[in-house]
């Protein structure tokens, strides 16, 4: 990928500079955003409506046929770096990323896009949609239009849709007790960024935070193939907690999780422990922190990580241990290696304990 982490020249300001958050730190803390949803139209009134918005699950799916289900998905936010080209790729493969959690394949994208028309120059947001463009062209499918308007912080995303066969359709809420748990990429991507923002994240850390954020989840199209995997969802915004809550109310099961089998990001850990963290990671915790057990020896910082909003963060797996063996090799043969087994699935209300 193109771009570094240096600012602009004084003529153009920083991207980071016109949002009052980044990436997937800015949702809405998913407390606030149950309370927004209490009383939202149910959407299983439709059959053929596979996956709605009952379980936060990545994406809808929608039964066309026997073999042909579409998954559609939206994802946009301000911007998590200064560097335009950057900024779009990390965006454009965050929104992919939920149609490769529902197991499916990317047919074509569009474009939301909001911008300060008169603060930022024409040709850095050119650099943004040339960032979206370039992550479409490596995913093989074509941002074939979209919507724009001027608005006051930039926002860069796309909607895109997909196909999935419905019988293969990999849904947040269908874990078993035994199932491990994989977490497909590294943690720490909410605390670079914020370091990011403080200048203090070094030229070898913005390296690691593009990289993840901008390598596509593609094992999901495979993983869909595997009947020993049973659910799959993305860590994204609400942090790795968060999201394996969701999987746990959705399958009505607990998980275990063994804080030192997490992949985490390199120096991640003394950022953490400098303080360094997000304000939606705190948000995070207060949302769902009732329903987590932590072991005496999780420390703050540790905690933080396990809250941390990821952007395009990893795929979370669950699966039949006869399956991992299968999972591990779809993960490393498309370069996911620091891809690890971080915990179970197990009988019990809907929780997660951290040892």
């Amino acid at each position: 990928m193109a771009g570094n982490p240096t600012a602009p020249t004084a003529a153009v300001p920083r991207l980071t500079s016109l949002s009052h958050g980044g990436g997937c730190g800015c949702k809405i803390a998913p407390g606030v955003l149950a309370e927004l949803l209490k009383g939202s139209l149910p959407g299983r009134r439709y059959a053929d409506l596979l996956v709605g918005a009952e379980t936060s699950d990545d994406a809808a799916v929608y039964r066309l046929n026997d073999a042909q289900a579409l998954v559609s998905t939206t994802d946009f936010f301000m911007p998590i770096v200064d560097d335009p080209f950057d900024f779009g790729c990390i965006a454009a493969t965050n929104a992919l990323a939920d149609v490769y959690a529902m197991g499916g394949r990317p047919l074509l994208a569009l474009a939301i896009v909001g911008m300060p028309i008169n603060t930022l120059p024409h040709a850095t947001i050119r650099e943004i949609l040339r960032g979206g463009e370039a992550v479409c062209e490596r995913a093989g499918i074509p941002i074939a239009g979209g919507h724009s308007i001027d608005s006051v912080e930039p926002i860069y995303g796309l909607a895109v849709t997909g196909v999935v066969d419905p019988k293969k359709v990999k849904r947040n809420s269908s874990a078993r007790s035994g199932d491990v748990l994989i977490l497909g990429k590294p943690l720490g991507v909410g605390i670079f960024s914020a370091a990011f923002k403080k200048g203090v994240l070094d030229e070898a850390g913005y390296r690691a935070m593009l990289e993840t954020t901008t390598q596509l989840n593609v094992p999901g199209m495979e993983l869909a193939n595997l009947e020993g995997v049973h659910a799959m969802t993305d860590v994204t915004g609400f942090g790795l907690l968060g999201h394996l809550l969701e999987m746990c109310r959705g399958s009505g099961l607990a998980a275990e999780v063994t804080a030192a089998q997490l992949p985490l990001l390199p120096g991640v850990r003394e950022l953490a422990r400098s303080g360094i963290a997000t304000g939606a990671s705190a948000r995070n915790w207060q949302s769902y922190g009732k329903e987590v057990r932590l072991a005496p020896h999780i420390d703050a910082p540790l905690q933080a990580l396990l809250t941390d909003p990821q952007t395009s963060g990893g795929l979370l797996v669950a699966c039949d241990p006869d399956a991992l063996p299968a999972v591990r090799t779809i993960f490393a043969r498309l370069g996911f290696v620091q891809a690890a087994i971080i915990g179970q699935m197990r009988t019990g209300a809907p929780l997660v304990r951290v040892e």
